[in-house]
């Protein structure tokens, strides 16, 4: 036998060679540490800049980890990863490759920027040699530079441009999304630099551990809101929406004091409406017996609890909030700007707040007539639900009031609601009131318990968005909702114009297979606009939209679909074999375009009501 040959036969001898272990890239070490915080679904548009994410999800979906969902639209990725976020708590993450993906996410980052929803927001870029050369989509600094836009609806903003950055950069991002002021963080990533190998060990660092929310308070200021508590006499509370994880211990707090509760327009899915101590909406689409409890002679204290004093939630930065009987209590330093006049600011986590609010006034009994509540807040209530005669109407076309009183009655308790914006977040904020809504410290029925170790993010049953507030965003924002918790039925409200604008994310709920319901309300029409213009007497122009047939466009798009012109239409219709169905459904609703929406705050912020 020849040497050659022996050799030959040795080798044999020794079995097959063992295949190379998988190179692991820049890409594979990113989302590592996305399953590591438990991220669900990574979602967004694939492009060639972020061709290694994918190629890393699709490793990453095998072993059961983080996979993509495709958008039809970057921004509808974005409203997505918000709806994601606000119904599980944790982390929202949304991709895009370079150029216009990037700033088609804008939107929906500054959307969530606005709103306070942590989210890290993913972009990709031509390799490093390239930059500066007219490379296809090229939009870093020396392109159309992208992340100079960021810079201005984000929580932190970077260039990863080499691959001992990435760990880094993302580990101070994450630090910035999670913790107060909460919200999206930018990473931008070349891709040459998501290809780069990476040692086998991957993850350095626990970042569930450094994510952990920290019981941050001030004491000294909880001492001086406990004896400004045990002094009062009348204590009004304005819960806004970022109370979510302290909404049992505030409601917990009100019944040990007899405090009234008013909600900002965000506030509102944290409170049942039927809850004996509830006033109403202060703000935006508001009722009159918020403003009434607020301004009542007796009251000598107002908790105004988790809210930014922007223009919706204090009803146009409004005296009978912004007043001397003031305390505002927040995690976020920055809503104390708007409320300089407090006699008393309290920063920390509010449910900490509580916890310890709580221990120091536990000896307190609730104020005199408090037993009286239940009454008193059926009487002020009941009046201000745009009249019984145009809720109980079976006028046709359908009365919005109608229609959002039939919403409340037919899905079940654990119903998530998002409203658009438009006349939809006016109508639902004004008369969506659940008929069987009991709020306490307990979860929701269908609400899963956390068990990440993360702060949860309760949205409450209605879930709308203040200040940036763009077209569409429910549309998407039901789809992650619905991704976060598919045992409970999503139910997106929202216009004709929010529809043309953002439906094609229905197909997205299909590909997924999603219990998400559509109501469309359908006036041929940009109401909120139309109706603007009529109440400022300004040109009535530019509002007008052709008669759609949505139902169709839903059926097309593989959804189940139902034209609803006639109240009893809408309740004939089988809810039931709807909320159960696994897969979307879009109900096109011919409603009264003639009925004005409560927008009269808006009008006098603009200077234009007559």
């Amino acid at each position: 036998m020849s040497k050659h040959a022996s050799l030959v036969h040795a080798r044999d001898m020794r079995g097959p060679v063992p295949a190379p272990a998988p190179k692991l890239e820049v890409a594979d070490l990113l989302v590592a540490y996305l399953e590591q915080l438990g991220v669900d679904y990574v979602f967004g548009v694939p492009g060639g800049a972020i061709e290694p994410i994918y190629n890393a999800l699709a490793r990453s979906a095998r072993r059961g980890g983080p996979r993509p969902v495709v958008a039809r639209h970057e921004a509808g990725a974005a409203f997505m990863a918000d709806g994601y976020t606000r119904e599980t708590g944790k982390l929202g993450v949304c991709c895009a490759t370079s150029g216009p993906g990037a700033t088609n996410l804008i939107t929906g980052v500054a959307c969530a920027y606005d709103n306070g929803i942590p989210m890290l927001v993913l972009t990709g870029q031509p390799v490093l040699p390239a930059f500066g050369k007219r490379a296809l989509q090229e939009s870093a600094c020396t392109g159309v530079n992208t992340l100079a836009m960021f810079r201005h609806c984000t929580r932190y903003n970077s260039l990863v441009s080499h691959p001992e950055q990435m760990e880094a950069k993302l580990t101070a991002a994450l630090m910035c999304a999670m913790r107060s002021p909460r919200g999206p963080v930018h990473l931008s990533i070349p891709l040459d630099i998501l290809r780069s190998a990476v040692p086998q060990s991957a993850t350095s660092y626990d970042l569930r551990r450094l994510l952990q929310p920290a019981p941050m308070i001030d004491e000294t200021a909880v001492e001086l809101l406990a004896r400004e508590v045990r002094q009062a006499k009348h204590i009004v509370m304005l819960v806004g929406g970022w109370c979510g994880e302290a909404a049992g211990a505030i409601l917990q707090f009100a019944a040990q004091t007899g405090a009234r509760i008013v909600a900002t327009p965000d506030g509102k899915g944290l409170v049942s409406p039927r809850h004996p101590l509830f006033r109403g909406v202060f703000g935006f689409a508001g009722h009159a017996s918020a403003d009434a409890a607020l301004r009542d002679k007796s009251v000598d204290l107002i908790l105004a609890v988790g809210t930014s004093m922007g223009e919706w939630t204090s009803a146009g930065w409004s005296d009978s909030l912004l007043n001397s009987r003031l305390i505002h209590i927040d995690e976020c330093e920055d809503h104390f700007a708007r409320s300089p006049m407090a006699k008393l600011h309290v920063r920390g986590r509010i449910l900490t707040v509580f916890e310890r609010l709580g221990e120091r006034v536990r000896e307190l009994q609730p104020a005199q007539g408090a037993a009286a509540a239940a009454g008193e807040q059926d009487a002020a209530l009941e009046a201000e639900l745009a009249g019984e005669e145009k809720r109980d109407s079976d006028a046709v076309p359908i009365l919005p009031q109608r229609l959002m009183r039939d919403l409340g009655r037919l899905f079940p308790p654990s119903t998530r609601f998002l409203a658009d914006a438009g006349n939809s977040v006016a109508w639902a904020i004004h008369c969506l009131r659940p008929q069987d809504r009991r709020m306490s410290e307990r979860r929701l029925p269908g609400e899963r318990k956390s068990t990440s170790g993360r702060r949860k993010t309760d949205g409450g049953w209605l879930r709308v968005t203040m200040d940036f507030a763009p077209m569409g965003w429910a549309i998407g924002g039901a789809v992650g909702t619905a991704l976060g918790n598919p045992e409970v039925p999503v139910v997106c409200i929202t216009g004709d114009g929010s529809m043309l604008m953002n439906g094609q994310e229905l197909s997205v709920a299909v590909a997924e297979n999603l219990t998400v319901i559509y109501i469309v309300l359908n006036d041929a029409a940009l109401g909120m606009v139309k109706h603007g213009q009529r109440l400022a007497g300004a040109e009535r122009i530019a509002h007008s939209l052709p008669r759609t047939d949505f139902a169709a466009l839903a059926r097309a798009l593989g959804a189940d679909a139902f034209t609803v012109r006639r109240p009893d239409e809408l309740g004939a219709l089988d809810m039931t074999a709807i909320c159960s169905r696994k897969g979307p459904t879009l109900i096109d609703v011919h409603i009264d375009g003639e009925e004005v929406p409560p927008m009269n705050l808006r009008m006098r912020a603009l200077g234009t009501l007559l």
